[in-house]
């Protein structure tokens, strides 16, 4: 089987090394010609995956087209905010039977779509049941080490989904299958807007106690848009809901909580995010979820104070002023 990993960030090749741990051909575009030089000479991505060596299998390139020809499946692990610019340029090379499977975590600005969204805009119909999407709770160094990992792949068609399930299955990452591709992909981008507030919560100095309101309330507001988007409620309980929220909010691994963290602790974003090389997927996502909100009518109020607080500069502690003293409702409330 030949596959090309789209994108070299820590998940991306994290996944093409284990891919390629299992004997396949892997081809991975790499943006940086000096992580592709890395990774050819050294056999190690110094830049997003340090310390971990690289199979040989793996065939670098900073080539594209060369990395997206003539493969039985495209794996893209690409930022959110380049998805559809570097989707488009892959347009003629899938094949009939092509496997294109998305884990990429987040949804698009303007469009407010996810990366499946996406990819059916820009490929034709008759690739759309070849879509699958890749989320759960998965830090890509954990992965990288062969610790025990579990996830979750959803996809329209079901044998497209066992397929994929096949592919990356190991004795240390374990894959279920699911039908509900927009849940999972909902899950899979909501999760770090609240793991950004989570990190908040933690730079404040709050404790436990608001930690986990912050989790179990988040995942409340992740489940009722998922479910106005016509998302299955189930998923949300699951490895990409649930389990990806807890892993990220608690993670000190997570990009999204180290944000908040520093958030927490007095930083401005704009300083925080010029210190980083690594892509906090959950900022810009804030950005589209809050916006869906708005537009939708749906109460998320978790996730406004997120909002307000990266881009309307909302200090952290009249947020959570505001939050604590919201009207007093039943837990299950729909709204």
């Amino acid at each position: 089987m030949k596959i090309g990993v789209i994108g070299a960030g820590a998940w991306g090749t994290a996944l093409a090394n284990l891919l390629a741990n299992k004997g396949l051909d892997v081809a991975l575009w790499v943006f940086e010609k000096e992580v592709c030089a890395d990774i050819l000479e050294g056999r190690e991505n110094k830049l997003f995956l340090p310390g971990v060596p690289l199979s040989q299998k793996i065939r670098p390139s900073n080539d594209l087209d060369e990395v997206a020809a003539n493969k039985d499946m495209l794996l893209f692990v690409v930022p959110s905010h380049v998805f559809r610019s570097v989707a488009a340029r892959m347009v003629q090379h899938p094949a009939e039977k092509t496997l294109i499977v998305s884990a990429t975590k987040g949804i698009e600005n303007k469009t407010h779509l996810t990366a499946s969204g996406i990819l059916e805009q820009l490929f034709p119909p008759r690739l759309h049941s070849r879509i699958a999407v890749l989320s759960g709770p998965s830090f890509a160094k954990e992965v990288a080490k062969k610790i025990p990992t579990a996830v979750t792949v959803a996809a329209f068609d079901p044998e497209v989904a066992r397929a994929v399930q096949n592919i990356f299955a190991t004795e240390y990452f374990r894959v279920y299958t699911s039908h509900d591709v927009r849940g999972v992909e909902v899950g899979g981008a909501l999760k770090n807007v609240i793991a950004i507030g989570a990190g908040i919560v933690d730079g404040l100095g709050l404790g436990y106690n608001s930690r986990a309101a912050l989790i179990t309330r988040g995942i409340t507001e992740i489940q009722r848009l998922g479910i106005r988007l016509g998302a299955d409620p189930r998923t949300f309980m699951g490895l990409a809901g649930i389990g990806d929220l807890v892993l990220t909010c608690t993670g000190k691994l997570s990009r999204n909580w180290n944000v908040g963290y520093k958030i927490g602790q007095g930083m401005k974003i704009d300083a925080i995010l010029s210190d980083m090389h690594m892509v906090a997927e959950g900022v810009r996502t804030t950005r589209s979820v809050y916006n869906m909100s708005q537009k939708m009518g749906v109460e998320m109020p978790i996730i406004e104070q997120v909002y307000r607080m990266l881009y309307e500069d909302l200090d952290p502690k009249e947020a959570l002023q505001t939050l604590m003293s919201r009207d007093l409702k039943h837990e299950h409330d729909e709204e």
